[in-house]
Formats: structure tokens, C-alpha cells, sequence
């Protein structure tokens, strides 16, 4: 060598590269911002893990998933398959919830490399007698790796590798996948590349995953019109909500009301005489957010519908988290400098300009006293979870700063890793999926404005066909307190049922405002307006659940056909098929081992009867082409064999707007005969 050259080459002495370090890994997916973020699963859920791996050369390469929860000791490893062109896959199952982590390592593994030449040189018919013996010397620095039984047993080889004396019986047991095991037990490693960066999953329990929540105003739930309702009136709901199949029952805010500028019915700006303003302007004289309005009841009669709803029930109760406070919440007058002061000394309320909220006063987070601001909003969270609540729904989380809410969820998390938080930000993508990076579970969407069939395949693509599927987990919500859209206006128990199932079916988690939406409340409160009429949020309602008209029957039976068929509980699944009517959408979900596949269509338009030729993607369906397959529709129990692709598809939205098929491939049983799985 030159001596510039040698003067310029690596030592390879610490903190210096190892010039024999010959692997590159990288291209590692998923990763989120160069694994700033972490990916998403739930307990049960596999991680599928894929990589670029390669050298220079034709040598053979070793590659392994590392993974490990977060705090263990030690990272358990799989061997990574190839997919070709320097493409690798690896896959781990995740068995409890909380944080893992995971790499990628790679190395020259030369015995695979020397293994693979010998094979080509004695199917060539070449004299290998030097080969083995440079076999036999990769095996006996094998043995020098392993415990004391490999050891022995690759000392062994090492020598009839190197013997000469019987070269047949050499080569068999160089090429015996006995051998080739031990070895990949103790690899040589010293020359491994590992990916730079530690990159990490949190796995949340299942009902992050898949769930179906029921919103309700306890104030309304007294049988009697006109009477404030308790949380007993709530417990006696219970049946209702659970025969409907949900899996959430979500109340907003049960803490005491602000009468300061208290609004009125249809949010007017003054209040009369026994109204019980909005749920959402927090705090009065019984205390703030970790009080109880004393009309609802008391903090055990609150612990006793928790406790009814999940044991009873398999409810799990969600409280509504809202970071501001009404002119009368003791924080006020205890902490002033947890609010901005305005220059005529008032403090600063709420504004979306035009609009004015007098009766809520922000928190501000820019206050000199931010850290004391945090650690109390945090005190909150852990009341209720200390009251046995493990879902919240939070309330415009994005009006509040990234950081805040990244340090929160991770402190909440470290003891209560099963902890849910529905993020309700309605507001841009960029900020909507930010907040899902830094740590909620749940997040709403944009689906109750997308209506036509070229914006819900578009939106629905994005969520579960992009990045975007790695970290944000959608809850479409057709309806909310705060949105009536314009569709639900005007169209009709049959639109309610066609988005009920568009909702409940496209995503693995959905909601409804109720009993709005099974009672199909669409009444706005003037032309052009999302609010409702005589809305909950600012006064008592009473609702009469036993109308013949109300979808309660039909959400039932779409939360179990969502319950029974284990394709509806991913995103990830999702395929959209053509049908040659804008007016019918059509789609369809797998399971992840192939038995279960879900076909749904749906009549867009609530007003006429839509007719077209549907073509199935029947790979996708895991449908041979000749083979033919039973159409059996849950919501009516109906049941067609299909031939090929191609079928007809009419749907009347005055009767049910949708077909939901499970797909039935024809199987042949132990007794000889067909019949449908």
C-alpha cells in the first residue's frame, strides 16, 4: 500500500469505523420521522418488520429482527427472510401492552457463504478437498463460540471436515442442515451492522384497536321529561347501550356548571331561569374537574356505574376531558396566574373570532407557571383514573401544545399503559396526525363530511394504505353533539342507516351521538347550520327510546356482524372494488389468516334505488377464479352463489342500503360432502 494511502485508511480503533464492516442496513419499515414516533399495535397483533440489507460482492448474508419491550434485558431475535432484490422481512408478536423496541443487524455470514459454493462445486463435479478444510476451520472458530455441548458436537465436525480420510462423508456432513443449525446458533458477529436507530412500537390493548362507543348526556337519561337525570338513571341505561353492542359509553363533562355568563337554550348568549348552561363551561361553587355536578349524584354512585358497566355490562365508562374552566372554577381565584389577564385586568375568555365563549376561560400555557400548569392538569387525569375510569375522550386537545401533550400521555402511560385517549381535533391533517405521533390512541376524523364515493375512497386510502396507517388509529363518528352535516338533515332514516353502516364497517373503531342518531334527530337550528335544534348541550332532553322508527335494531345487529367476523376489526385491510354506479361504493375486508372475509356494498344516495355490475378483485378475497362462492348477507340473512368476478348489485335505500356478505368458499368436509365456510 502507498504510503499516503495507508496514512489516510481507518485504524478501526474506538470511535472510528470498521472498514470490515461490510453490510449496509437501512430502508427499515415502518419507521416514523427517522423514529422519532413510535408505531402502533395492539396485544395479539403482529409487527412485520422489513428492511434493505446487502454488501458488496456475492456473499451470503445473515439478518435478524431484535426486538424487546422496553426495560428488559436483553433483545429476543428472528431470522429475517429474503423478498429479493436485497429486500428483507422479519415478523414479532407482541403479548403485552406498553413500549417495545426494535432493530435490524446484519452480517457476512461466511459459512452460509462457503456452504453455497461447496453445493455448486460437487454438483459440478470439482475436487473440494481444500474447501472442507476451510469449512472445517468456520466451524472449529464456531466451536471456540459455543457452550461446552455445541462445543463438542462442532469440534467433532470440525475434525471429519478436516480428516481426509472419507471426503464423501465429509461433504455429506457439511451439507447437513444439522450442521448448518448449530452454526446459525453461533454466528459470527463481530463484523455485525446494526441499524443506527432503536425504533419503538406501543401496543395498546385491543379495544385501541377496535371498538364502538355510545355517547350520551347523563342529564338526559331520567325517564321523566323535564327531570335532571343521575347517574343511577344512567346505570339503568346500561341494558339499551350494551344490547346495541357498544363497547364505550362516553359522557360528556359530569363536573360542576358555571353560572357566569351561563348560555342559554340554542346557545343563546343569556340564560334564563332554570337553565343548566353548557357541559363544557367547567367549575363552579361544588368544585372543579375533579368534582361532581351534585344533580348527577355522588363520587360512589359515580364508582358504582363504573363498576356496573364493565362487569355487568362489558362497558367500559369514557369521561370527556376539557383543559378550560368556566369564571367560576376555584381555579380561578386560586391560581389567576394559570390565565392570561387582559389589559383592563378581566380575564381572557374563550374566542374563535366572530364567535365569543364568555362563559369559558382557557388555560394559559404559555404562563410563567407552565410546569406548575401541567403537573395539575395531570392531577386530573389521575382522579379518575383512580376512580377506575381508563378511556378519555379529550376535548380539542389541539389548542393545546405538542409538548404538553407528549409529556402527559408518556407520565399517564408509565403506570396506566392501558389507558385510552380519544382525540377530538377537528382541525388540519398536519396537526390532526401530529397529535396521534405523540401518543393518542384514537383520533376522529374527517368522515362525517366525506359523503360521495370519490372523497371515501380517496380519505379511506390514506388512512389505511399510507404511513398514516402506522400511527393513526381512525374513529369515524357520523354524528357528534356538535356536528349535524347537511346530509343528515335532509336525508332521512335512510341516510342514518347507510352512514351507520359506512361508519361501523370502513373502520375498526366508530361512534354515535345518541340517542340523536338512532332516533335520527336531524333538526338544525337554522338553514346552513351543523348545530341541532333544542340542542343537549344547553338544555335537558327527553328521548323515547321505543319508537318504531329508531335504528337501535340494526345497530345492534351491526356491532355483532362486526363482533363475529374478525375481518371488521382492522383498518389495514381494507380494498375498495369497481362497481360502475357513483351512487354504490363497494368494499371488502380479510381476515389475517384468509377463513374470514366480509363484502360490503352501499346505496350512497338516500333517495332512489341504485342498480350496477359489480367486479370483484377475487385475489384480494382469496377466491380462486373457477371457484364458486356463497353471498350471504347479514342484515338479512339472505344467501346467493356467485360464479366468477362479476355479479349484480341492486340496493333500495328505503329498506336496508347496504349489503354486508361474508364471503363462503365451497370446502369439502371429512365426510365427503360440500358445503360453505
Amino acid at each position: 500500500m502507498p504510503e499516503d494511502v495507508a496514512k489516510r485508511a481507518p485504524k478501526g480503533g474506538h470511535g472510528e469505523a470498521d472498514g470490515r464492516r461490510r453490510v449496509v442496513v437501512e430502508g427499515v419499515e415502518p419507521e416514523i420521522d427517522a423514529g422519532r414516533f413510535p408505531v402502533k399495535r395492539t396485544v395479539g397483533e403482529g409487527l412485520v418488520v422489513e428492511a434493505d440489507a446487502f454488501t458488496d460482492g456475492h456473499d451470503a448474508l445473515a439478518v435478524r429482527l431484535l426486538h424487546r419491550p422496553e426495560g428488559a434485558d436483553g433483545w429476543t431475535e428472528s431470522e429475517m427472510e429474503p423478498l429479493g432484490n436485497d429486500r428483507w422481512r422479519g415478523a414479532l408478536s407482541l403479548d403485552r401492552p406498553g413500549r417495545w423496541l426494535y432493530t435490524v443487524e446484519a452480517w457476512v455470514d461466511a459459512f452460509r457463504s462457503w456452504r453455497r459454493d461447496l453445493r455448486k462445486r460437487v454438483d459440478a463435479g470439482q475436487d473440494v478437498g481444500v474447501d472442507l478444510r476451510i469449512g472445517a476451520a468456520l466451524v472449529r472458530a464456531a466451536a471456540e463460540r459455543a457452550g461446552r455441548s455445541d462445543a463438542k458436537v462442532l469440534a467433532g465436525l470440525a475434525d471429519d471436515l478436516d480428516s481426509g480420510r472419507d471426503r464423501d462423508r465429509a461433504t455429506r456432513l457439511a451439507l447437513d442442515d444439522e450442521l448448518g443449525a448449530l452454526m446459525d446458533r453461533h454466528p459470527d458477529r463481530r463484523r455485525a451492522t446494526r441499524y443506527p436507530r432503536e425504533l419503538a412500537v406501543w401496543v395498546d390493548l385491543e379495544l385501541a384497536r377496535f371498538s364502538a362507543w355510545y355517547e350520551m348526556f347523563p342529564r338526559s337519561a331520567a325517564p321523566e321529561p323535564g327531570r335532571h337525570g343521575t347517574f343511577a338513571d344512567v346505570e339503568a341505561r346500561l341494558p339499551y347501550v350494551a344490547e346495541m353492542g357498544f363497547d364505550i359509553l362516553y359522557l360528556p363533562p359530569i363536573h360542576p356548571i358555571g353560572t357566569t355568563h351561563r348560555k342559554g337554550k340554542n346557545n343563546a348568549v343569556t340564560a334564563e331561569a332554570g337553565d343548566v348552561g353548557s357541559p363544557w363551561a367547567i367549575g363552579g361553587e361544588a368544585g372543579g374537574h375533579t368534582a361532581i355536578h351534585p344533580d348527577l349524584g355522588t363520587p360512589e354512585d359515580f364508582r358504582r356505574l363504573v363498576r356496573t358497566a364493565r362487569e355487568e355490562h362489558g362497558l367500559e365508562i369514557a369521561l370527556d376531558i376539557a383543559f378550560q374552566a368556566s369564571p367560576d372554577h376555584p381555579w380561578v381565584e386560586e391560581h389567576p396566574e394559570w390565565f392570561r389577564a387582559r389589559p383592563d385586568g378581566t380575564i381572557q375568555y374563550a374566542e374563535n373570532p366572530p364567535k365569543k365563549y364568555q362563559d369559558i376561560y382557557p388555560f394559559d400555557f404559555e404562563s410563567d407557571a407552565w410546569r406548575e400548569l401541567w403537573q395539575a392538569l395531570k392531577g386530573l387525569f389521575d382522579h379518575w383514573l383512580g376512580e377506575g375510569v381508563r378511556v378519555f375522550r379529550v376535548d380539542n386537545p389541539h389548542t393545546k401544545p405538542f409538548p404538553f401533550w407528549e409529556w402527559l400521555i408518556r407520565e399517564i402511560r408509565r403506570d396506566h399503559p392501558e389507558t385510552i385517549f380519544l382525540s377530538e381535533a377537528f382541525t388540519r391533517p398536519k396537526v390532526m396526525y401530529r397529535l396521534a405521533k405523540l401518543g393518542f390512541t384514537q383520533s376522529y376524523t374527517y368522515f362525517a363530511w366525506r359523503t360521495s364515493k370519490p372523497e371515501l375512497t380517496e380519505y379511506l386510502t390514506e388512512l389505511t394504505r399510507t404511513e398514516v396507517a402506522e400511527y393513526f388509529r381512525p374513529n369515524f363518528w357520523p354524528n357528534t353533539p356538535d356536528i349535524l352535516t347537511e346530509q343528515l338533515q335532509y336525508g332521512g332514516r335512510p341516510v342514518f342507516a347507510q352512514r351507520l353502516v359506512l361508519a361501523a364497517t370502513l373502520a375498526a373503531s366508530w361512534g354515535m351521538y345518541g340517542p340523536a342518531f338512532e332516533l335520527g334527530e336531524g333538526r338544525a337550528v337554522k338553514a346552513g347550520s351543523e348545530e341541532y335544534l333544542d340542542s343537549e348541550k344547553y338544555q335537558l332532553r327527553s328521548w323515547d327510546l321505543e319508537r318504531r322508527d329508531s335504528l337501535a335494531e340494526l345497530i345492534g345487529r351491526v356491532n355483532r356482524i362486526r363482533r363475529e367476523n374478525p375481518a371488521l376489526q382492522s383498518n389495514r385491510n381494507l380494498r375498495f372494488h369497481r362497481i360502475d354506479n357513483d351512487q354504490l361504493l363497494a368494499y371488502s375486508k380479510t381476515s389475517d389468516d384468509g377463513r374470514n372475509a366480509i363484502l360490503v356494498a352501499v346505496n350512497l344516495d338516500p333517495h332512489h334505488v341504485q342498480s350496477g355490475w359489480l367486479d370483484l378483485d377475487l385475489a384480494a378475497l382469496g377466491i380462486e377464479p373457477d371457484q364458486p362462492f356463497q353471498a350471504h348477507d347479514l342484515l338479512t340473512d339472505a344467501r346467493y352463489l356467485w360464479h366468477g368476478g362479476r355479479s349484480f348489485v341492486q340496493l333500495d335505500p328505503g329498506s336496508v342500503p347496504a349489503h354486508v356478505f361474508r364471503l363462503r368458499r365451497k370446502v369439502k368436509s371429512e365426510r365427503d360432502f360440500d358445503y360453505y365456510m
